[in-house]
């Protein structure tokens, strides 16, 4: 159960900053957690040397708040093309575009749980902060959950999506970010021993 717990910890942290933007209520005791401590040495997925990484990265990106905030807008908000999209569908749906049919396909998987997200706007459910958010509601709620979950709707994509978030070196905070994302989701694998359903990646 630790390891679970472990899951859904790291799952609820990094999807409340995937998701939210870095001045927002929500990520306000997050946000001054990663400033000002050794956080790191705490963090209970992933390599010890992956995760120093992203901290550092992480650490010398808050020391300039406001270019975080427009890092958050360029990268989820708009109005540019994203060069790293947060949407699953984008990746898995030939066309590249939201609410494809892998989006469809997690509503359907959602509905049949009775699962409801309370979405501020309506807005595709992939978002990979959101989908972070699901994965720890699963951990804490129903865990056998995460056997589907994550090989059918996270992994395929998360890896890709990560990696090129992981390059937009003019951010510093989210390739920072997406570092600590991506060494904590092999964690995740490695303990889970989830097979990644192999697809077809359109972006």
């Amino acid at each position: 159960m630790r390891e679970i717990a472990e899951i859904a910890l790291t799952a609820r942290l990094l999807g409340t900053l995937f998701y939210y933007a870095p001045d927002d209520e929500r990520n306000r005791e997050i946000v001054t957690t990663f400033h000002i401590a050794d956080w790191q040495h705490d963090w209970p997925c992933g390599d010890p040397l992956e995760i120093e990484q992203a901290a550092a990265l992480i650490g010398s990106a808050l020391a300039d708040p406001e270019r975080v905030k427009a890092s958050w807008q360029r990268l989820f908000i708009g109005p540019d093309p994203f060069k790293a999209p947060a949407w699953g569908s984008v990746y898995l749906d030939r066309e590249s575009v939201l609410f494809g049919d892998s989006t469809l396909s997690l509503r359907h998987w959602m509905k049949n749980r009775g699962i409801s997200p309370d979405l501020p706007s309506p807005e595709p459910e992939d978002h990979f902060g959101l989908l972070l958010l699901l994965t720890a509601w699963c951990a804490e709620q129903q865990p056998e959950w995460l056997d589907e979950l994550l090989p059918q709707h996270i992994l395929p994509w998360a890896g890709r999506y990560l990696e090129l978030l992981s390059r937009q070196e003019q951010d510093v905070f989210y390739p920072g970010l997406a570092l600590l994302a991506l060494t904590t989701l092999k964690e995740w694998v490695r303990r889970g021993k989830w097979k990644t359903d192999r697809v077809e990646l359109y972006f």
